[in-house]
């Protein structure tokens, strides 16, 4: 299952890390276990936000995929179920 995960960072959480030099290692070390098709990074609504395309095998993955924005950076996280122009043709060509 295609999700684009959009976490919204906790500022004061994000300052601490950028100010400790350990937030470009913690991005590596989640965008390496993650393999997104796509991730993006910019201010939405005036905050830090990172946007993943996400392959999901199982819906267990939720948990585990989330969690490290949770936990380490205080983010507000959705999945939201997305589809690539492929998935979509596929989709209409069945109605």
């Amino acid at each position: 299952m295609r999700v684009m995960l959009k976490a919204t960072l906790d500022t004061e959480k994000s300052n601490e890390l950028i100010r400790s030099g350990k937030m470009p290692g913690l991005m590596q070390e989640t965008l390496g276990r993650l393999h997104p098709e796509a991730a993006y990074f910019g201010p939405l609504s005036g905050r830090r936000t990172c946007l993943l395309v996400l392959d999901l095998q199982d819906s267990s993955q939720i948990a585990t995929t989330g969690e490290p924005f949770f936990a380490q950076l205080g983010a507000e996280v959705e999945m939201i179920p997305v589809m690539n122009a492929e998935d979509l043709q596929k989709g209409l060509s069945q109605l």
